[in-house]
């Protein structure tokens, strides 16, 4: 119990003060020039503010599954290989056709961020060109031929 109330009440008034001076904010040490730790404190954004986007988006490998669509794509079956979305509108193509590896790009359509092209090539000559549609950055589909005639229905991702 306080015996001076004008004591109590200055103390309890500058409790108040820091508390609620401190409540909407956080205190992080930072090194001064002399190398002595310096606290500031940085306001908390209000409650129910969203969080600020990554920097840059982080790139996305995705698998591709070609399903046969023709009478020379069908002895194959299914071709399997995969594609790292870059999140800029360009990605890397792999896919092993015939015991080739092809590889290539992948390009977004300008005034279309959902349309795309794909080409791959492997060092044995066999190439092959993609067109398709993302439904989000991680899903699309699109069809695919290669050079000996042979076509698929392409999917991407899971």
């Amino acid at each position: 119990m306080c015996k001076r109330t004008s004591f109590c009440g200055w103390r309890s008034s500058v409790f108040l003060a820091v508390a609620v001076s401190t409540s909407a904010c956080y205190v992080v040490p930072a090194a001064g020039p002399d190398g002595t730790a310096q606290y500031r404190s940085y306001p908390l954004p209000p409650a129910g503010t969203p969080l600020p986007p990554p920097a840059g988006a982080t790139p996305a490998t995705l698998t591709v599954r070609l399903y046969p669509n023709n009478e020379l794509a069908t002895p194959t079956g299914v071709v399997s290989g995969s594609v790292t979305n870059m999140m800029t509108g360009k990605g890397r193509f792999v896919v092993n056709y015939l015991g080739e590896v092809l590889s290539g790009e992948a390009t977004r359509i300008s005034n279309d961020e959902k349309r795309g092209v794909a080409s791959a090539f492997s060092s044995g000559g066999m190439y092959m060109s993609c067109e398709y549609q993302m439904n989000t950055p991680h899903q699309g589909a699109g069809t695919c031929s290669f050079a000996n005639g042979a076509k698929y229905q392409m999917h991407i991702g899971n």
